[in-house]
């Protein structure tokens, strides 16, 4: 049956952030809003700890759809950025393409809004052209659980991995001995809850 626990590795995979608008924010609606930004900025955090290549690009930003969030731009200054000027599919974008083809990854993880359209369409293009790809579900939103849903179920169908934002850490990092303190500060920023487990690891040193 072959290896059917396809690991991320971080020597190999690259970061893809589709579409992350201040205008395409509003439409999400599977997941709170302050969650849902958290966890998009986490993904974004997670791609600079394991120093990631990361892509960003945008759909017809000069329409409804709206500007990229500043945090992301701020936080990638000298990633690729490509602003698409129409293509709905972003692999359908030469310079988006050419951008993914020149990280020489083969292990994709991609975010972006909305799940059904922005997200769906490049994760099953990559599939189509051989590559590994990993969707970060909680950093990827859309309009309701329906459209979520039928996302998912699609992509997983394609060979598409589904993962949240800690799965998706956890897995690059393998072994906390690798890095204690920083993989531990991560986590603390993004998840209050693990912020008191930090603290108290700390408090007993």
């Amino acid at each position: 049956m072959g290896d059917l626990y396809k690991r991320l590795r971080k020597d190999d995979a690259a970061v893809l952030l589709l579409d992350h608008q201040t205008g395409l924010f509003s439409l999400v609606r599977d997941i709170p809003p302050d969650e849902f930004k958290n966890n998009v900025l986490a993904l974004a955090a997670s791609a600079k700890y394991f120093k990631l290549p990361t892509i960003l690009t945008t759909s017809f930003e000069q329409g409804p759809n709206g500007p990229i969030l500043p945090e992301l731009k701020a936080m990638f200054p000298e990633a690729p950025y490509i602003p698409r000027p129409g293509q709905i599919n972003a692999w359908d974008n030469e310079d988006f393409f050419a951008a993914v083809k020149a990280t020489g990854k083969k292990q994709l993880i991609i975010a972006g809004i909305v799940t059904d359209v922005c997200v769906a369409f490049p994760a099953l293009s990559a599939i189509n052209d051989g590559f590994e790809v990993f969707v970060a579900v909680d950093a990827s939103g859309t309009f309701n659980a329906i459209a979520r849903e039928a996302a998912h179920k699609r992509m997983a169908a394609a060979g598409v991995q589904l993962l949240n934002w800690f799965a998706i850490a956890c897995e690059l990092h393998r072994d906390w001995r690798n890095d204690i303190e920083g993989l531990g500060k991560l986590f603390a920023q993004y998840i209050p809850d693990y912020a008191n487990l930090i603290s108290s690891f700390s408090a007993k040193k």
